[in-house]
């Protein structure tokens, strides 16, 4: 299905149109970012895409939707994937945004509020972001063999879980991901065996097995704890070489650590990702243009 013939079939209630300004000079293109929503009314953001064809697809998670229009940088590796043709899905996480609930704290403070009350916040945004992507690929506008996922900080703990439920995820990547809820000020006291411990990103190192993974972090980051993130690579490289055949398997695992100013991206990590992504998932070529 064409792309912009589909845009303009949505109705003004259910399409925002917003201009980003670019945040990166790499990215010269300021890419526009138009606000959808699914059937069942989960709302998400489209960035780039082919005209005409299925696109290799990049979901992307970080903050709100209103965040991530105001800081560019959440989307900056979009942008730069726009020239090869890529199409990106924002997607919105448990307690931002539209799914805040008035009666619950927000962001990560609102995941433990939900947790300690035995909601898990991650079966919760699988289902909403497989109902985003079910949507994308009914449309035509997602490749459903070409699909990637990459998230910043809790976006990232939240991508690889999505990608260890979801086989047609090909490839994740995280910004600084969050990998163990306890190590977070806002889980301080979590008992092990609660569900935030449940939900650590060690125990899914057997769901990703064979799938291309990408994580770049700062080599102090107090915030979400550098060391957690280099555990979480090893237990997923370990997993992969147990279940190997070969005596020396290679396993498409990368991670690279950087000197950082606290919690914050390496430095080039969207370009990087980019460069990485167009690596593992290379763009479908544009059709040939009829003379």
């Amino acid at each position: 299905m064409d792309f912009h013939k589909y845009l303009r079939h949505i109705t003004s209630a259910t399409l925002l149109v917003v201009l980003m300004a670019s945040c990166s000079q790499a990215a010269e293109t300021k890419a526009p970012m138009q606000m959808l929503r699914t059937p069942g009314n989960v709302r998400f953001g489209i960035i780039g895409g082919q005209t005409g064809a299925m696109s290799a697809t990049l979901l992307v998670v970080a903050m709100s939707i209103e965040d991530m229009q105001r800081e560019p940088v959440f989307t900056e590796v979009s942008r730069l994937l726009v020239e090869q043709g890529f199409l990106s899905i924002v997607i919105e996480p448990p307690c931002h945004g539209e799914d805040r609930k008035p009666d619950e704290p927000d962001g990560l403070a609102g995941w433990r509020h939900r947790l300690d009350r035995d909601e898990n916040v991650v079966q919760l945004f699988n289902t909403k972001a497989r109902a985003v992507l079910d949507h994308v690929i009914a449309q035509g506008l997602a490749d459903p063999g070409r699909v990637a996922i990459c998230g910043t900080s809790r976006g990232g703990f939240l991508a690889f879980h999505f990608a260890a439920s979801e086989p047609r995820i090909k490839a994740v990547a995280g910004f600084s991901p969050v990998s163990d809820l306890q190590g977070l000020t806002e889980f301080k006291g979590a008992a092990t065996g609660s569900l935030a411990e449940k939900l650590a990103l060690r125990h899914i190192a057997p769901q990703l097995i064979g799938r291309p993974v990408w994580l770049s972090i700062g080599n102090h980051d107090g915030r979400v704890d550098t060391d957690s993130a280099i555990a979480f690579t090893r237990a997923l490289v370990h997993a992969s070489a147990r279940q190997s055949k070969e005596a020396k398997p290679l396993i498409p695992v990368e991670l690279i650590v950087a000197p950082t100013a606290g919690h914050s991206k390496i430095d080039h990590a969207h370009e990087l990702l980019a460069a990485w992504l167009a690596k593992v998932m290379p763009p479908i070529p544009p059709a040939p243009k009829h003379q």
